[in-house]
């Protein structure tokens, strides 16, 4: 039998032996054959008013079972998609949240918003009949940017919204930090855009159903970052249903990233229609249609100040930022531009002022909500763009400022002047350590060496962190069978490697060994309630509430043990996988106590959600100037991840997460025309990702200090990487450009962007 295995031990993921292997449970691999196949026709306009839907042509088309259209659904009286987070302004107002129904009644809002649905035999059958709908539109202007939308006279996005002004938020103490910049010695400012972005997920988002007559039991499998929440919404806020008539099962995911994390329409609606047909039904998002149905992100334009003493010493950040959050309120939406900047714009830095200001708007474009970061990395970005400038304005080095403000491990645990507290830290520890470990003294030669081969090298830092989130709501149930253990919980792995991490936390708590633990996630119906995956946190959520389920396995244990040994339950230890009589050599293991009596052990989760775990970054690059084209030569990435489970999982993430930010600021933009509202970088002919020869060797080390904030010690850090990583290359790429009068550089950072900036 193998050994029960100890935290921070690096086995492989158990789950690759499927995927590797091609016997992954993939959404689309899972289908029944006899499902309907679904399309979605979509608006091919921005902003239009809908005059009319004809459907006769295209419903005597072969192989055609039903047509719906938003007639249909507001018939059936089908409620708003909601958002579950909310910002206020400062007089306490709730954001505005017009309707966003599945199908929108009366008019379109963006490119992509679904005008109807066609359910036919065949997916080319139901292409056909899309041929033969006629939508008559009439189209109207559209707003693309913030600027458009909140411009006097712009066209409305919703018309009960005026000035198309979702809401106007702040945080901070804007008095104090006026006062700190009114006494400033220096105050460097700096305007940026953080682009749209769109995640490509290796699996495009997708969805079928089964209906039970019997048990009038619609059952929808889909990808998703957990099926509790959508499961709640759509059942008491969508179709208006018990939860007893609707299963919903997620099982292999192929990357989520947050945009797997909302309700969506797609699902809704093939839910919806099992029942009024009694047919299951299959629909598979193409790449096309991935951009204009899945979330987007970031989408923002900030302005910044940072103020200084003579010392060089900084006394406050002030920030103004224009948040474009798309047709609708997504459902994690008002918080990720907003508070998302507001947990990291301290970074690790004292800065004892902060204020921030947004307009937030809508507009004719997609939704933009959670992925990967959540509002941090263009926070970052800002931020440590600011730190840089500064530094050479004030006549100092990057590494000195830097080296000057960071906060110290006495200070922690940290309330920043945005409001949160940063948990536990070493800075000056991590940002030695990234400065010694990227050989940050041979950098000059290696300057020398590029100019003379007519190169231009530059050097990047970042300092960041994460401020860890998602739904604190987890119920893991831990079932003792005669041959293994269960673990059933709420969380939701797209890649993550959940059944290896808490198989392996499970068998620290019980000495079993890791092959003998099963971990079920993904089913409304044997699970009994959780918040999914998102904000860097399943570790800390459901990582933690395992480990206290498997304390109420012992306890319960404890009890039965003492009863089949005959014996007091106080006389009974658990040890290596087994109950004892203290001070005999009577025993019964873990396995043979379910055989007499299968038990089980649950709870609930106890600790804090929140932990921060931090980080330094060093990027070395090399730019071409002949062609704009970036080398990225050296990347050392220096984290505080708290107490490692595996720590191979733990360099997956911090590649994974790396090599997102790398894209992040080197390539990825999704550009709307702004008179038309037409997504011109819809497929991944117009979308760049990065390949492997964008990423060079990556030096990650770690380093733990236990968060206070959870028994296990844990951080959550997913996001960190992410975070950090697009302005540790922004930085190094404008420190190569700087001698040659180059001050920034907005994200994508890319070939042509540099390329005009030296020939202007």
């Amino acid at each position: 039998m193998n050994a029960p295995l100890k935290l921070g031990q690096p086995i492989n993921r158990r789950e690759d032996q499927r995927f590797l292997t091609g016997r992954g449970r993939y959404t689309d691999d899972t289908v029944p054959a006899e499902a309907l196949a679904v399309l979605f026709v979509r608006s091919p306009h921005a902003h239009a008013r809908i005059a009319g839907v004809d459907k006769e042509a295209a419903l005597a088309s072969p192989g055609v079972a039903a047509i719906y259209t938003a007639e249909d659904t507001a018939a059936d009286k089908l409620g708003h998609l909601p958002a579950i987070s909310e910002i206020k302004d400062e007089a306490g107002n709730r954001h505005r949240e017009p309707p966003h129904l599945p199908m929108p009644v009366g008019k379109v809002r963006h490119v992509g918003d679904i005008v109807a649905m066609i359910v036919a035999g065949t997916l080319d059958q139901a292409r056909d009949a899309a041929d033969l709908l006629v939508v008559d539109y009439e189209e109207l202007p559209a707003v693309v940017t913030v600027a458009q939308a909140l411009s006097p006279g712009a066209a409305l996005v919703h018309d009960n919204v005026p000035g198309n002004l979702m809401c106007r938020w702040g945080k901070g103490d804007a008095a104090a930090t006026n006062a700190a910049f009114a006494k400033a010695a220096h105050v460097a400012k700096l305007t940026i855009r953080s682009p749209r972005q769109i995640v490509h997920y290796m699996e495009t988002r997708a969805a079928w159903s089964a209906y039970d007559a019997n048990a009038d039991l619609v059952t929808v499998t889909f990808g998703s970052q957990g099926v509790q929440i959508p499961h709640r919404l759509m059942c008491e806020r969508v179709l208006n249903i018990g939860k007893d008539k609707l299963r919903l099962v997620t099982e292999d995911v192929g990357g989520g990233f947050g945009p797997k994390y909302p309700i969506y329409a797609e699902p809704v609606l093939i839910a919806w229609a099992t029942r009024k047909l009694g047919r299951g039904l299959r629909w598979t998002a193409d790449r096309a249609e991935l951009a204009l149905a899945d979330s987007h992100s970031r989408d923002l334009m900030a302005t910044g100040e940072l103020a200084l003493d003579a010392a060089g010493r900084f006394l406050g950040v002030r920030v103004k930022a224009e948040a474009n959050f798309g047709a609708y309120v997504s459902m994690f939406a008002p918080t990720i531009a907003t508070t998302g900047m507001a947990k990291v714009i301290s970074g690790l830095y004292r800065i004892p002022a902060i204020r921030l200001d947004f307009d937030c708007a809508f507009t004719n474009t997609v939704p933009v909500d959670a992925i990967r970061g959540a509002g941090k990395p263009e926070a970052t970005f800002l931020l440590e763009r600011l730190v840089d400038i500064a530094a050479h304005e004030t006549g100092r080095s990057p590494s000195e400022l830097r080296r000057l403000n960071l906060l110290q491990l006495g200070d922690m645990p940290y309330t920043a002047a945005s409001g949160y507290t940063y948990d536990a830290a070493d800075c000056p520890r991590l940002f030695e350590t990234a400065l010694r470990q990227a050989d940050a003294p041979g950098f000059k030669a290696r300057r020398a060496a590029s100019e003379a081969a007519g190169k231009r090298r530059g050097l990047g830092l970042s300092c960041h962190l994460h401020g860890t989130g998602g739904i604190a709501d987890e119920h893991v149930v831990v079932q003792v069978e005669p041959d293994r253990l269960v673990a059933r919980l709420g969380t939701q792995s797209q890649g993550q490697g959940h059944e290896t991490i808490f198989a392996q936390i499970l068998s620290a708590a019980l000495d079993v060994p890791v092959e003998r633990i099963e971990i079920r996630q993904g089913d409304t119906q044997t699970i009994p309630h959780g918040g999914g995956t998102g904000g860097s946190s399943s570790t800390i959520i459901s990582g933690t509430t395992i480990a206290r389920a498997a304390d109420v396995v012992i306890q319960r244990g404890r009890d039965l043990a003492a009863e089949r040994l005959e014996a007091a339950p106080a006389d009974i230890a658990y040890r290596d996988g087994a109950f004892e009589v203290v001070g005999t050599d009577r025993r019964l293991g873990l396995f043979e106590l379910a055989v007499w009596k299968p038990f089980e052990g649950d709870a609930v989760f106890a600790d804090k959600i929140e932990a921060f775990p931090t980080g330094v970054m060093v990027c070395e690059v090399e730019v071409d100037t002949d062609t704009g084209v970036t080398r990225i030569d050296r990347f050392t990435a220096v984290a505080d991840t708290g107490v490692v489970v595996n720590p191979r999982l733990l360099a997956g993430q911090m590649h994974g997460g790396i090599v997102h930010g790398l894209g992040n600021a080197l390539m990825e933009e999704a550009v709307y025309d702004e008179g038309t509202g037409q997504l011109l970088s819809g497929t991944l002919m117009d979308y760049a990702l990065p390949h492997a020869d964008d990423v060079p060797d990556l030096q990650v080390e770690t380093i733990a200090t236990p968060s206070p904030n959870n028994f296990l010690g844990l951080k959550g850090m997913g996001e960190l990487p992410t975070n950090g990583a697009p302005a540790a290359l922004g930085n190094a790429i404008l420190d190569a450009l700087r001698p040659l009068g180059v001050r920034h550089i907005d994200m994508p950072i890319t070939a042509h962007k540099i390329w005009k900036a030296l020939n202007r």
